[in-house]
């Protein structure tokens, strides 16, 4: 037999290797891989941009954490979700026993103390302990839906003291996301809309006693109405949240003028007018809108940034990535990215209407929560319509540790992806 011969008829002898990766990557939901490594993929020229006249050039690093990443997710991908619903109390004591371990041999760095040193690389254990938290949520609630104020005590007591721990680190953007996943998580559950608003109530009277005081005297009882017509037990829920609001709206004052240091409170208003301090703690902003700004509808093209290239925003290539994109793909490049988002966003939405159960339906809901707080924070953080708060960019800011999370829950949602399809396939 010629070799030829062999070939014709053994052609599975060069494509058996075709075959395993078609096998591999079989079921895998393109727009939810697709949209995040285009991201990346844009990122990682942003990042060699702000770097362009750095002492140092670790842009690559940005690609080299999301490949290994990359790996994780496919894996996790090929894994039932089911089975990490089995370790829930391993979970929480290990995302406990992390975040403690900040407080005790933590390396501090801008201002906070959220980062250990394992074998030469920082890790932020509060990075990881937003999806350890959306596991813990996601079985708690899937036994215990919250369809009564009772049932309000179990999600919110088991995320207390992770909160807690990231919020004294002092870590405000990711106490924050914590925050966002459990109202989103326990709405999804069974949660009633009103419950959600009151239960945000509370920091919009904070606000409102210190900005706009008078418009206390409509909302605290819009907020009675509100508990009135929506609890049961009306005249204690009636009473307990007025008296809710009446001491957020007495305390918030004192604590303002009290408590807090007069940097902190210049970190929480000078969005509001950050040519107050233009050197000091408004620069930051004002650099940022500055070269959102100059990049005007097309940008000024890759690697072509001004203020970029002068390094005029410190921590572009974390926090403030988003400016780098404004200025060098305008607004348009801007917008496709926001829209990236939003479409990414409305495919977990998808996949989490079709999952088979409801544990895997609330773990990517709330990685959909985790993931857009995100971004509507952060950018409305780069153009001035928020409190410079330390939240990173999904898929685009630098970071190890928020790379890999984001790659951790990308797999997590795939695998709930692949087994809805597989399951569609069998009926």
């Amino acid at each position: 037999m010629t070799l030829l011969g062999a070939w014709g008829r053994r052609p599975d002898l060069f494509s058996g290797g075709r075959v395993a990766r078609r096998r591999w990557f079989d079921g895998v939901d393109k727009l939810l891989w697709w949209i995040p490594l285009a991201m990346i993929a844009l990122a990682g020229i942003l990042i060699a941009s702000t770097q362009r006249q750095a002492g140092y050039a670790d842009w690559y690093q940005h690609w080299v954490t999301a490949a290994v990443g990359m790996g994780v997710a496919l894996l996790l991908a090929r894994v039932p979700l089911e089975r990490f619903s089995q370790w829930q109390w391993p979970i929480y004591g290990v995302m406990v026993a992390s975040l403690i371990a900040v407080r005790i041999v933590g390396v501090s760095a801008l201002g906070a103390q959220s980062w250990i040193n394992i074998a030469g690389f920082h890790v932020q254990p509060s990075e990881f302990a937003k999806v350890a938290a959306i596991l813990l949520l996601a079985r708690v609630l899937t036994r215990h839906p919250v369809e009564r104020p009772v049932d309000l005590v179990r999600p919110v007591g088991m995320i207390s003291l992770p909160w807690l721990l990231v919020f004294v680190q002092p870590d405000l953007g990711s106490s924050l996301v914590f925050g966002a996943i459990l109202l989103v998580m326990m709405f999804w559950s069974g949660m009633p809309g009103a419950w959600v608003v009151l239960f945000m109530s509370p920091l919009f009277t904070a606000i409102l006693a210190g900005a706009f005081p008078w418009l206390l005297l409509a909302w605290i009882p819009a907020m009675g109405w509100l508990a009135w017509s929506s609890l049961p037990w009306k005249r204690m829920a009636l009473a307990v949240v007025l008296a809710v609001q009446g001491v957020f709206a007495v305390a918030t004052p004192w604590l303002w003028n009290h408590f807090l240091q007069p940097h902190q409170r210049a970190r929480l208003t000078l969005f509001l007018d950050p040519s107050q301090d233009p050197l000091g703690g408004g620069y930051h902003l004002l650099q940022s809108m500055v070269g959102i700004g100059s990049g005007r509808l097309f940008g000024t093209g890759l690697m072509q940034g001004h203020l970029t290239l002068l390094r005029f925003i410190p921590e572009q290539h974390t926090d403030f990535i988003f400016s780098a994109l404004g200025e060098e793909t305008g607004f348009l490049g801007s917008l496709l990215v926001v829209a990236g988002y939003v479409v990414w966003i409305w495919r977990l939405l998808q996949i989490a209407g079709k999952a088979r159960t409801d544990y895997e339906s609330l773990v990517v809901v709330g990685i959909g929560a985790m993931v857009m707080f995100q971004v509507v924070v952060n950018i409305n953080m780069t153009i001035g319509l928020g409190p410079i708060t330390g939240i990173p960019l999904p898929w685009m800011s630098y970071g190890r540790s928020a790379m890999l999370v984001n790659f951790i829950a990308l797999g997590l949602c795939a695998s709930v992806a692949r087994r809805g399809l597989a399951a569609k396939a069998r009926r």
